[in-house]
Order: C-alpha cells, then structure tokens, then sequence
C-alpha cells in the first residue's frame, strides 16, 4: 500500500497527445501531419524553358544595339559624303588646258615674261586701246554664251575662285569740291585657277592697277580691266592664270565724287544756329 502511494501520478494519454509525438519525432516542431507536408514539399525552380527565354531576350538586346551602330556609321559616312558633293558643287568650274578659261588667250609653255617695264608703259597698256578693248570684252561674253554659261562678271554674285585676306584703304577727301581719291591693297588667295579678278565698284574712275605675287618682286602683266555697270563689278583679265594656293596682292588707285546721296561714299549736313554746316 505504501509502495503504491509513492508511485507519480501521470495524466492519461490521449489520442491528441499521440499525434504530437509523432509529429515531433518527425521532425515538424509540432506541426500536423497535413500543414508539414505543404511546408516540407518542394519550391518551384527555374526550368530550360525559362532559360531559353532568357537567352533569346539578350540576344535579341544585343542584336538591337549592332544594329544600331550599323545605321550610326552609315549616317556619318552619308553626312561626310553630302558636305564633300556640296564643297565641289560651290566652287566654281575650274580652268582647262594650262589653267586658263576656254576661249581666253593662253601663253605659250615657253614663253618668257618679259623683265620690268617703266610703270608709265604698264599704264598706258592697261588704259589704252578702249575699242579693242570693247571688241575684246564683246568677244569673250560671246564665247560665254556659246558655253551656255553666263560671264562671271555677269552673275549676281561674286565668284569663288578668289579670297581675300586683307584690305588696306587710303582715302583722301577734298571738301573744296567733294571728290576723294583713294589707294587700296588686297592680299587674295587662289582657290581655283583663274585670270579673272572680280570685285565690287560703283561709280568710280580707275586711274591704275597692278598684280604681284606676294613677298615677290615680280608682277602679274594685266591685260586689260572696265566697270560693268550692270552687276556693279569690276573686272581686271590677266595675261596668265593665278596660281592655286597662292597668295597675290591687288592694288587699285581711283578716284571719284563725294556723292549728295545714301550711296557709297556720302556728304550730308545739318544746320546749327542757322547755319548749315
């Protein structure tokens, strides 16, 4: 009897206390058998059908950017071509033969210019001879047109052929009758080989010009020069053609009116104190 009363006393066991035993030992930490199952069941992996996908987007990816590259490069080489076609079509049509224009007077390969003349004799060649002059001119805006192309002197716009570099201007103003007389020296340099020279003038009288390479002695005989009325020009014809990627100096010596309207070189006047000055 007393052997039986210290005996511990142990609570029943259940149907549930079973479950949970088995479920420990299963390793569930107390888990029911259904939601350990769900939970010990196995996660969703990345399949070959993911994978193809995946390696067609890159390739598709890289695909786009070489393509884009492509039309890149191609659009520069266009760009580059566009501006070399438009450099070629500005310039003007270059010279023939030994450089000079078809239809000009050429000078013989062997031909030597003669050493310096007196400055009196250049003028007197430069001026003189107005109607053989006249006949001349008439002659070669025939060959022009025969060519179907219109003389530059003839064009609205100066040709292209020449560039200058600098101007240096002289100017002296005589207020007792208003007249000036001026100087002026233009260093130009030669794109495309021509004997022409072409520059703006309007009303003026030319007393003298001349033609020299530059930092040279020697000159550049002028055959003859006139005013075109018509497009404001003046035009000097050289015996031979300039040299491309030259430089040469113009000089221009004239004279003319100090005009009595907005044009040019111009005189105006304002009244102070009633008297016009």
């Amino acid at each position: 009897m007393a052997l039986e009363e210290k005996r511990e006393k142990r609570p029943p066991v259940t149907p549930m206390m079973i479950e949970e035993d088995a479920a420990l030992r299963n390793g569930s930490r107390g888990l029911p058998p259904g939601s350990w199952a769900e939970a010990a069941g196995p996660r969703p992996r990345t399949t070959e059908r993911h994978i193809a996908v995946h390696k067609r987007l890159v390739l598709g990816f890289a695909v786009s950017i070489l393509a884009l590259l492509a039309v890149t490069m191609i659009a520069v080489l266009l760009t580059v071509r566009f501006e070399e076609c438009g450099a070629a079509a500005d310039g003007p049509p270059r010279a023939s033969g030994n450089g000079s224009l078809p239809g000009a007077a050429r000078q013989p390969p062997g031909a030597v210019q003669s050493p310096g003349r007196p400055e009196e004799e250049k003028e007197k060649e430069a001026r003189g001879g107005q109607a053989a002059a006249a006949a001349e001119e008439k002659e070669e805006e025939e060959e022009w047109q025969r060519r179907r192309e219109l003389p530059l002197w003839a064009r609205p716009r100066l040709p292209r052929h020449l560039r200058p570099l600098h101007y240096n201007l002289m100017l002296n103003a005589f207020m007792e009758n208003f007249t000036f007389s001026g100087e002026v020296n233009v260093q130009l340099e030669v794109r495309n080989a021509s004997r022409y020279i072409v520059l703006h003038a309007h009303r003026l009288h030319i007393e003298a010009v001349r033609v020299a390479e530059d930092k040279l002695a020697g000159g550049v005989r002028v055959a003859r020069s006139f005013l075109y009325p018509q497009t404001q020009v003046f035009v000097v014809v050289l015996n031979r053609s300039l040299e491309v990627q030259r430089s040469y100096n113009l000089k221009i010596i004239y004279n003319a009116l100090i005009e009595n309207e907005l044009l040019g070189f111009f005189r105006s006047s304002y009244v102070l104190h009633g008297e016009r000055r």
